[in-house]
């Protein structure tokens, strides 16, 4: 998971907004990126503003029983239907595969190891020469993403039916998250070492926005909700397949074949893990139209918050890491607007809600009417949103994470 996002901040300083205007904001608004509670302002996001914001929906609120229910008999299903989709260890690919060797191999010396390595650093790094700064800010911020997963396993244990009770619980649905864990644990490792090896950002600047988005954690509008829960993963696991092919594409047309294959084979196991959320909200959509249709039309309307929003480089005086990391990425097409669109789009017909019909109380047809169309209204939005920022002088930021060098925004 990532997304752009790979998503969904707490930025502050220095590497101070260059200058900036409002079409970043609708942007944001556009692509889903916005809490309810925050639109209007800036996200400012500290410790103790944190603790201080109004909650975007009750939190605390209790699932109702039956949710929780539906979501546990589905382990048998879950056992048949999503287990298979995670790779077996032994076959799958490791970070390794990718990137320099750094020992030697059986029968070599070190000195063979060290000059094969250095050669291995050398071609990996006049690929990466020729990738703009506007595609690193988006790796970045992808990779940022991929690294708070920590949090994202403690989201998902928050489910009530879906989680993991014991640590090493053998229930199917617990066994998803652990291996779903496992998988998405070798992106951040791989985009993490290949920019390193790289040369291209500052590193401690990338390393300490990971550490605050840790600390900060993360919003999800209803996270003891099982519906809303894979309602949420298969949005996210789409939106990151999204970003990072778009990323692979980008980094292949500017000469770099070692990242267009990193965020290719990362974009193969986001799809992957997006067809199994959407599977099993599909089958939800089977055994309880009514509240997969409500609880879809609640996300919808409270916005998809990606799960790198509270992303901060600690600098003082900067609340917009995450919003100026968002333009860069419409600008540059690695998560725009239209994919927002196309995302919803996808979703609305996949899971058939236009279709929906037996068991609809008056607020779940309600909520399929707004489904239905909602991916019109956001691609007028858009469309309106590109024909004001081409009437205006486009913005440009400046990002710790390449150095404090000035980008152009969305």
């Amino acid at each position: 998971m990532a997304s752009s996002g790979h998503a969904v901040a707490a930025p502050v300083s220095p590497a101070k907004l260059c200058c900036h205007s409002d079409t970043s904001r609708r942007t944001r608004k556009l692509l889903g990126l916005l809490p309810a509670h925050t639109r209007g302002r800036p996200p400012v996001w500290t410790a103790a503003a944190v603790t201080a914001a109004p909650a975007a929906a009750p939190l605390d609120a209790a699932v109702p029983r039956e949710q929780v229910e539906i979501a546990q008999s589905l382990n048998a299903w879950v056992e048949e239907n999503m287990l298979p989709l995670l790779t077996p260890v032994d076959s799958a690919w490791q970070p390794h595969d990718f990137l320099p060797c750094s020992a030697a191999a059986a029968g070599d010396g070190a000195a063979e190891a060290l000059e094969a390595f250095t050669e291995g650093v050398a071609e990996l790094r006049a690929g990466a020469a020729g990738v703009p700064d506007e595609v690193l800010v988006c790796l970045v911020g992808n990779m940022v993403t991929e690294e708070a997963l920590p949090t994202y396993q403690s989201m998902g244990n928050r489910s009530e039916g879906l989680g993991d009770d014991t640590g090493v619980s053998a229930l199917p649905w617990a066994r998803w998250l652990r291996g779903w864990t496992a998988e998405e644990n070798r992106h951040g490792d791989l985009l993490n070492r290949y920019l390193y090896l790289s040369g291209r950002v500052d590193m401690r600047q990338v390393e300490t926005t990971v550490h605050h988005l840790l600390r900060n954690g993360m919003e999800m509008l209803v996270p003891k909700s099982p519906y809303h829960s894979l309602i949420y993963g298969a949005f996210q696991e789409r939106a990151t397949f999204i970003s990072h092919g778009h990323t692979a594409r980008l980094a292949g047309q500017h000469g770099d074949r070692t990242l267009a294959k990193i965020c290719g084979v990362i974009a193969a196991d986001e799809r992957r893990h997006e067809a199994g959320y959407t599977m099993a909200s599909a089958r939800l959509f089977e055994l309880d139209p009514d509240g997969m249709v409500r609880a879809l039309a609640y996300v919808m309307r409270g916005k998809v918050t990606m799960p790198g929003q509270l992303m901060s480089d600690g600098r003082d005086g900067d609340r917009s890491l995450f919003a100026r990391f968002s333009a860069v990425a419409q600008r540059a097409g690695v998560y725009t607007a239209r994919d927002y669109g196309d995302l919803v789009e996808h979703f609305v017909r996949r899971w058939r809600v236009a279709e929906l019909a037996a068991g609809l109380s008056g607020e779940g047809r309600r909520a399929q009417e707004y489904l239905c169309g909602l991916a019109p209204k956001i691609r007028g939005m858009e469309e309106l949103a590109h024909q004001r920022a081409g009437r205006s002088k486009p913005a440009t930021a400046c990002f710790s994470w390449i150095f404090d060098r000035p980008v152009i925004l969305g």
